[in-house]
């Protein structure tokens, strides 16, 4: 019987991140591809400026590096939305 929903099918892939092969099931392949691409990129370059090759340290330095960013995006969209709430 077909799947009568209209939910789209769950698809395998497989991305590579900092020399990682890691199969996943996604909703969303072509970004699940361009955020591991990022990731890949930024872990690369993390180890470039920490001058290390361990993977864990690479990784942990690199999500503090990911959640800084989101947490100064945050901040701007918090003060953006209140400033258009004072309107």
């Amino acid at each position: 019987m077909a799947n009568e929903s209209n939910q789209p099918q769950s698809e395998r892939i497989v991305v590579e991140i900092y020399g990682v092969s890691y199969p996943l099931r996604t909703d969303n392949p072509d970004e699940i591809k361009k955020m591991a691409e990022l990731l890949d990129k930024k872990m690369k370059a993390m180890s470039r400026t920490a001058k290390t090759f361990d993977d864990r340290k690479v990784a942990v330095l690199t999500a503090l590096q990911l959640i800084e960013d989101y947490e100064h995006l945050r901040k701007d969209y918090d003060e953006l939305a209140e400033l258009l709430d004072e309107k």
